[in-house]
């Protein structure tokens, strides 16, 4: 029995000894009997009077102490004790402690006439369990049987007001408002709660006037109002607000940190993140989970995998949420292999992974097209029982389609009873991407028909399935369609917009979609630029992109391909060199093996054969069939064929099986009249059953 109980039973001991001395021995027990009795309260309630057992029910620790000491105030007064609303309302609150919130509230419905602090004692009781709702029809009940006064006390208000915010009930939050400023204005924790209302509900004025009208604002009403900005899209505003409150030299709170990192984080302000990391770490608040999570989504989120990283090595404890953070970062900026590092690692071999760890390690794996690995995170996935969530579902589909199991992706797609917007854009997404645009668009069709509303997302996988497709009328009709539900305001949807007309030919309308955007990312840039250099027209893809970096964009590794191919075939060879060079000096970017085959693609189309041979021979890793195919090109264009011969040797030995290889051989040979030796190829070609696949346009016969 613990601290407040055994010392009440002690008081009620000693309270029994003084009546013991005052009556005949032979009518009480031993005193060994009574020292056996002294630890049970129900025996000790049948001595006490029914003051004492009122003053015992807090200290009762367990509910078989407190429901024994029930039943007897019950049947030691008849229940007519508790017909009082001193003794109810303790009971009540004795109950709810202990976590018995039925019984509080069988208690609560049991007293005749509840007043206001009875009412408020219920109330705190159910907004502590999360029971909001219940919480708010306690309050509508009490609006209807008090007088005004006791019902707008500013406790009650505040925790019903609380309750509106959890529940999202706004418009009985508006009324509560109303019985405040006819009450004559709230307290400080009325105001806050408020202002934290109308944030919540996207009334950000209504938010900021009240705001404006709390005399003394302490680190909650910051807080409130600034979390308000943040959450419905005004980052930019919760920033300035943050700076205004410290200006106030008002005291940061845990909530405060997380919320201006959330600031952070959506606007990519990598700088300011940086400053509010430092302060975390002069305040002490480093090890708290919330904020650790917080600085790890910032420098996720700005695309700073590294110091996320540092972040994440450097706290003392990882939780659940924390590692799967982690795992997430990876795998969106792009670091498949370090997320299932990560998933692997021993170290943190005791945290059970939940839906989210498993979703973003299959999406790790899509990522890596692998598709033994994928069924490997699959059978995890049931084993854990996870494998039946929808974003996990969601995530398996993707995987099996990417990795060209298309009838596995199909099979899951198919179980699935209540598929959401992201469960058919998956899908749709999968067909797509394995070139089975006519598939795709009919999975749209009967989206649209099953009642579901196709999203920005759907209509980027449409317009795919129509470039797959080659198919422009069709993608004319999915830009009609963007247009109609207002999705032209998507970066994306507009950057597929682009895409579909540059690779259809249509340059003057990718133009046309490409000036009329508002915003811009480096994808979109990179597909415009691409576009002019598809179509041949090498001036217009080198202004854009010259018109990119003045504008502040940072190219990617597209963007790059696009320009370098876009010299190759121009031969502007110093124009080339200055390209590659830039890529890791200004814009560290690792050049790939496309790069490289683009560079020896500059080289050797320019005749410069001797220059490319050692730019292969210096290349960091070895060149493969696309690097050697570019210089071989090079070769059959300026008649040298010792260097093709030499490209020939060392390309057989790396890929022995590559019908493409053998066919550029043969083509070699065929360019200098040796016909024999070109034949003689192609014969053991046939003989090996080798067979080069034939290309094909991507412009359908409809586009004209």
């Amino acid at each position: 029995m613990s601290g407040p109980e055994s010392t009440a039973i002690s008081q009620l001991n000693s309270r029994w000894a003084e009546t013991q001395a005052t009556q005949p021995t032979h009518r009480f027990f031993s005193a060994a009997a009574s020292r056996r009795r002294a630890g049970s309260v129900e025996n000790l309630a049948r001595t006490v009077s029914a003051g004492d057992l009122l003053r015992l029910l807090p200290s009762c620790g367990t509910l078989p102490s407190l429901r024994a000491l029930h039943a007897r105030l019950l049947t030691h007064t008849q229940g007519l004790l508790l017909g009082s609303l001193r003794a109810s309302t303790k009971l009540l609150s004795c109950y709810a402690t202990l976590g018995d919130l039925a019984s509080a509230r069988m208690v609560f419905d049991g007293t005749p006439r509840p007043d206001a602090y009875s009412y408020g004692v219920m109330l705190r009781c159910l907004v502590e369990a999360g029971r909001h709702a219940d919480a708010v029809a306690l309050h509508q009940d009490m609006r209807r049987r008090l007088p005004c006064p006791e019902a707008q006390d500013d406790f009650v208000l505040s925790l019903a007001l609380k309750a509106c915010v959890r529940s999202a009930e706004y418009g009985y939050g508006r009324r509560l408002h109303c019985d405040t400023v006819k009450a004559g204005g709230g307290d400080g924790f009325v105001m806050n709660s408020l202002v934290d209302m109308y944030a919540k509900a996207g009334e950000l004025e209504c938010a900021r006037k009240m705001f404006e009208r709390i005399p003394d604002r302490n680190v909650v009403s910051w807080t409130s109002m600034l979390s308000g900005c943040v959450q419905n899209g005004f980052a930019a505003d919760g920033l300035l607000l943050f700076n205004e409150m410290r200006r106030e030299r008002v005291q940061l709170s845990e909530y405060t940190m997380v919320s201006v990192l959330s600031a952070c984080a959506a606007l990519s302000s990598l700088h300011q993140g940086r400053w509010i990391h430092g302060s975390v770490i002069k305040h002490g608040l480093i090890y708290n989970s919330f904020i650790s999570a917080s600085l790890l989504d910032m420098y996720v989120k700005c695309e700073e995998v590294k110091d996320a990283r540092h972040v994440f090595d450097e706290l003392s404890y990882v939780d659940i949420v924390l590692w799967t953070t982690m795992i997430v970062g990876y795998t969106q900026n792009g670091n498949p292999l370090d997320a299932l590092h990560l998933f692997l690692d021993k170290t943190f071999a005791s945290i059970v992974p939940n839906s989210v760890t498993m979703a973003t390690v299959l999406s790790a794996s899509a990522q890596l097209r692998d598709l033994s690995l994928g069924r490997s995170i699959h059978g995890i996935a049931v084993k854990l029982g996870v494998a039946d969530y929808d974003v996990v579902v969601n995530a398996l589909v993707d995987i099996y389609a990417k990795c060209q199991a298309v009838s596995e992706a199909n099979r899951i797609f198919g179980r699935i009873l209540n598929k959401d917007v992201v469960t058919w854009n998956s899908m749709i997404a999968g067909y797509a991407e394995n070139n089975m645009g006519d598939d795709a668009l009919m999975l749209f069709k009967q989206m649209r028909l099953q009642g579901a509303s196709p999203d920005s997302t759907s209509v980027v996988n449409a317009l795919s399935a129509s470039v797959c497709l080659g198919d422009l009328l069709i993608g004319k009709s999915f830009h009609s369609y963007a247009v109609k539900r207002a999705f032209l305001s998507n970066v994306y949807v507009n950057t597929a917009l682009l895409n579909l007309y540059s690779k259809c030919a249509d340059l003057p309308s990718a133009r046309r979609v490409f000036d009329e955007m508002n915003d811009r990312n480096s994808v979109t840039w990179c597909a415009m630029i691409g576009g002019y250099g598809m179509q041949g027209d090498s001036a217009g893809s080198i202004d854009l992109f010259n018109e990119m970096l003045k504008d502040g964009v940072h190219p990617n590794d597209v963007a790059f391909t696009s320009i370098l191919s876009t010299c190759s075939h121009t031969g502007m060879v110093t124009a080339g060199k200055k390209y590659f060079d830039s890529m890791a000096q200004h814009f560290n970017i690792t050049p790939s093996m496309k790069h490289y085959a683009c560079m020896v693609d500059v080289l050797a189309r320019a005749g410069n054969l001797e220059q490319a041979l050692e730019f292969i021979d210096k290349m960091p890793m070895q060149a493969d069939v696309s690097v050697w195919g570019a210089f071989l090109h090079g070769c059959r264009l300026h008649s040298r064929l010792q260097f093709g011969e030499e490209a020939i040797k060392r390309m057989m030995v790396l890929h022995p099986e590559r019908p493409d290889l053998y066919v550029l051989i043969s083509n070699l040979y065929t360019s200098y009249g040796m016909w024999e030796k070109s034949l003689a190829i192609r014969k053991w070609m046939q003989e090996k059953g080798l067979v080069k696949l034939p290309g094909c346009s991507s412009i359908g016969h409809e586009n004209g």
